[in-house]
């Protein structure tokens, strides 16, 4: 997930907060509860937390790439991976070798091979019901760090001009649309395992998944790239954030409809991307009541929310089985309240004791993504 020290705006804490904890409900009802009624529609909807994930990773990483390519000082992709390593990779790797180790943690399902994870290709042909499924998400997040940067400065080598990178973002989000609409027929529509071949297919597919990133990539763009235009929509933050709610509110609807429809497969992750990108805008935009909003606990939610990603759905496995056995079930309330606090403890023990002293080390020795860190941007 994105780096939740790169901009401390109370916003984008919120928008953070909300979709780790829409994640937490939503595997809760899945992997734990298995009643999707447990948190009525908030929990069936939780899943699109991971695309307000990608819309927000979009924008903040798109956002470093572009101000250091438009600044004197140059993008080191040397520096830019190193950071994006040190920041993602230790909190994995840990809790990747307690899903080895500790059958349990994985809720006792077969795991991938190894170097599916590590290469972070898990995603590809991703069977449903396999260990660590909620892995796939980061696996997408890796290529993209992977890709983008590289693609950047490609382009900047090769002096294309900058209608060729909206063209480019539109076509990824029309290749998208085509894609899984090309899947949904030829292997869900009437098929006997449709559901199965959806998520194999479509929903942990690479590039049937980049409508929200690529979404998040179009608002760093428009801020570095078009300010005239980035000032005027961000005078309006109230507007905005009105017309992503209803955006969202439409698309969820859609989903809460029917999940696995053409209609929606085709159209609701581009809906998707365009209500959560609109709801970044407006955690952006001055006098927004987004902007302004501090949720109590939301700032540290969004801090730990990598964290609690990694660790929420094999804290409950372990502790949802001695509960049972004392009578709470995991549709009790007690039980709930517990696993949930469990959940967010065993993030905030991860963040502790793994990722803050990786992040100092990235403080310390690759402090920024700059090429050349003594230049400031040109006036």
């Amino acid at each position: 997930m994105s780096d939740s020290r790169s901009i401390r705006l109370h916003g984008l804490d919120t928008l953070r907060a909300l979709a780790v904890t829409l994640v937490v409900l939503h595997h809760y009802t899945l992997f734990v509860s298995s009643d999707e009624h447990t948190f009525g529609w908030v929990g069936r909807i939780g899943w699109a937390g991971v695309d307000l994930f990608f819309a927000l990773s979009g924008y903040l990483i798109g956002n470093q790439i572009f101000a250091a390519l438009k600044s004197g000082a140059g993008l080191s992709l040397k520096a830019f991976y190193a950071r994006r390593l040190l920041r993602t990779l230790p909190n994995y790797l840990v809790i990747l070798a307690i899903y080895f180790l500790w059958p349990a943690w994985g809720e006792n399902a077969p795991l991938a091979p190894g170097w599916r994870y590590l290469s972070f290709t898990q995603n590809l042909g991703l069977a449903p019901g396999t260990a660590f499924s909620h892995s796939w998400s980061l696996a997408i997040e890796e290529q993209f760090y992977l890709l983008l940067p590289a693609l950047a400065l490609l382009g900047l080598a090769l002096r294309l001009r900058l209608w060729t990178a909206w063209v480019f973002i539109g076509g990824v989000i029309a290749a998208g649309m085509l894609l899984r609409a090309r899947l949904w027929v030829g292997h869900v529509e009437a098929h006997e395992y449709g559901i199965y071949l959806y998520y194999k297919l479509i929903y942990y597919a690479s590039l049937c998944r980049l409508d929200e990133l690529v979404a998040g990539v179009a608002l760093a763009l428009l801020k570095n790239q078009h300010p005239a235009l980035w000032a005027r929509m961000t005078a309006h933050g109230n507007g905005v954030l009105a017309a992503g709610l209803a955006v969202i509110g439409a698309t969820f609807w859609l989903f809460l409809d029917d999940h696995f429809g053409f209609v929606p497969t085709v159209f609701g992750y581009p809906l998707l991307a365009l209500g959560f990108g609109l709801l970044i805008l407006a955690a952006l935009s001055q006098r927004s009541i987004l902007r302004a909003l501090r949720v109590p606990g939301a700032g540290q939610l969004a801090v730990w929310s990598y964290a609690i990603y990694l660790t929420h759905r094999g804290m409950s496995a372990v502790a949802v089985q001695p509960l049972q056995a004392l009578g709470y079930g995991p549709r009790t309330g007690p039980a709930i309240a517990l696993l949930l606090a469990l959940s967010v403890l065993s993030g905030w023990v991860l963040y502790r004791l793994v990722e803050t002293p990786f992040m100092a080390l990235r403080a310390r020795y690759v402090p920024s993504n700059l090429a050349r860190p003594g230049l400031t941007a040109p006036r």
